[in-house]
């Protein structure tokens, strides 16, 4: 099994360098084709998103699209596939990006009722019930 790093998604979807992206596409058809067995994770997608989005300047539409077409690889197995999936389908609904969503999305898996956060306009359209810090007072 062979774990797959953020960068050869990037140089397989991004396309700006042809030999890597040509080693990167064999790499993917090796494992289409059942010769190698691939796996990633997580945290492959919260980095794919960033450098998509800060390095690159995709649109987060785009890169919504791009994250689904990486879990539809042939031959790739993902964990917590299908709460990526989840997140993706919040972010695209709610207009929000892909890490924000994720975390909202643990929220009801975690069985969580609030959020701890200074990010009050992003969670709040994310359906996320704040937790009021205004209200803590000194220990």
């Amino acid at each position: 099994m062979i774990f797959v790093d953020t960068n050869i998604f990037i140089r397989l979807l991004v396309r700006d360098d042809t030999e890597q992206h040509e080693k990167a596409k064999a790499l993917f058809i090796l494992a289409q084709d059942g010769k190698v067995e691939l796996v990633t994770g997580h945290p492959v997608f919260f980095e794919l998103a960033w450098v998509l989005s800060y390095t690159y300047k995709v649109s987060n539409s785009e890169i919504l699209d791009m994250l689904e077409s990486v879990l539809s690889f042939g031959g790739l197995k993902v964990s917590d596939r299908n709460f990526i999936s989840e997140a993706i389908y919040l972010a695209r609904l709610m207009n929000g990006s892909f890490a924000d969503s994720y975390i909202a999305a643990s929220l009801q898996r975690l069985q969580a009722k609030e959020i701890a956060t200074f990010d009050k306009k992003h969670f709040s359209r994310l359906g996320a019930k704040l937790y009021p810090l205004d209200t803590i007072t000194r220990l």
